[in-house]
């Protein structure tokens, strides 16, 4: 008896075997801007609910390592290193926050780096909320990356000096 149901594709996580094990990293970027109050609160360490900047440092670094199970079809990796960097932005009274995480393996950490950013940034969001309610995520973005079958890749925006300075760092 013939079986007349479609089979459909569904999904399916990309096929990393053939690939060689290779050095990757990515630095993904991006910027909060809290207003005056909530800034000069925040640099000083003087927000109600804490130290925004540590708490988001660990916060992306915590966020980095669970992407796998945050984001379905992400392969479950073992990490090198995740690095955050938190700089404020007087000018725009923002913090800028950049992430930096590290591999050697057979997949990339693209979305590592960005799922570890975005965390720092609601991070901060959350522990300045009490102080101004009209908060602002921009300019969210993987600035760069290296390794695999691609090589370097850098955004068409380029790197920023603050980021350079992290990745000749680091």
């Amino acid at each position: 008896m013939k079986d007349n149901r479609d089979v459909q594709s569904g999904f399916s996580m990309a096929d990393v075997a053939s690939k060689p094990v290779t050095y990757r990293r990515a630095l993904a970027g991006g910027l909060i801007i809290v207003g005056e109050e909530a800034y000069n609160r925040l640099r000083d360490r003087t927000l109600p609910k804490g130290d925004a900047l540590a708490l988001a440092e660990f916060a992306g670094i915590q966020a980095a390592k669970q992407t796998p199970a945050l984001i379905p079809l992400c392969h479950p990796i073992a990490l090198n290193r995740v690095s955050v960097h938190t700089v404020l932005n007087a000018e725009k009274f923002a913090v800028e926050v950049f992430v930096l995480a590290e591999i050697d393996a057979q997949t990339g950490v693209e979305m590592e780096a960005l799922c570890g950013l975005n965390i720092a940034l609601l991070t901060i969001w959350d522990l300045t909320k009490p102080i101004n309610a009209a908060l602002e995520i921009t300019a969210v973005r993987l600035i760069c990356k290296s390794g695999g079958k691609r090589g370097d890749w850098v955004h068409p925006d380029g790197i920023p000096t603050v980021a350079q300075t992290i990745l000749d760092g680091d």
